[in-house]
């Protein structure tokens, strides 16, 4: 008697394949940063051979950028009037949920900082889908500085929420400081 053995082929899905790949990767970069992680663990984590990361992004520079790209851009922040900007984005640092998205970017630019490919791949994403739109956004001289600005104190004022989600502030204390950070915030975009 003849035994035939069927055997299940896992039918390859591209798009599920990539998005597994681009998940792992950036699980990867947000405890490790860009020098400690490796091709192989990316793939290992994703359950698939390391030679699909070649396939779908051609290395891990390649990789790397195409996870900045999937972070949110922050660009959001800018739409509406130019004129309650301070009150609005004060409110979104200081009030409102943080985004694990948001924090997870966040933490693979710091950690990633110290590469010199890393630190190429973050300049140019950060000018192509942060730093282009917000010059454009205010416009008048000097919106790249107004720009870089803003970018430096809402990285700061994130930093310090991720230590401590209320600041180490009381209530009052706290919509103080809000308060304030909307009048640095609205002074740090005008003319």
């Amino acid at each position: 008697m003849t035994v035939i053995h069927a055997v299940a082929s896992r039918k390859r899905n591209a798009t599920v394949t990539r998005a597994g790949l681009l998940a792992a990767a950036t699980e990867r970069f947000v405890r490790e940063g860009y020098d400690s992680v490796s091709l192989r663990e990316i793939a290992s984590d994703a359950g698939v051979d390391v030679s699909l990361v070649s396939r779908y992004f051609g290395g891990k520079e390649e990789l790397f950028s195409e996870v900045l790209a999937a972070c949110p851009s922050g660009t959001e922040m800018f739409e509406g009037d130019i004129h309650d900007f301070g009150e609005r984005l004060a409110t979104k640092l200081v009030v409102d949920t943080k985004e694990d998205k948001d924090l997870n970017c966040l933490l693979i630019i710091l950690r990633s900082a110290s590469s010199p490919k890393a630190r190429e791949a973050i300049r140019k994403s950060g000018e192509e889908r942060f730093f282009g739109p917000i010059e454009k956004w205010l416009g008048g001289p000097n919106a790249n500085a107004r720009a870089r600005l803003i970018a430096d104190i809402v990285m700061g004022v994130t930093i310090d929420r991720v230590i401590s989600d209320d600041f180490g502030l009381d209530d009052a204390a706290r919509e103080h400081f809000r308060v304030r950070l909307a009048r640095i915030l609205q002074s740090a975009i005008e003319i």
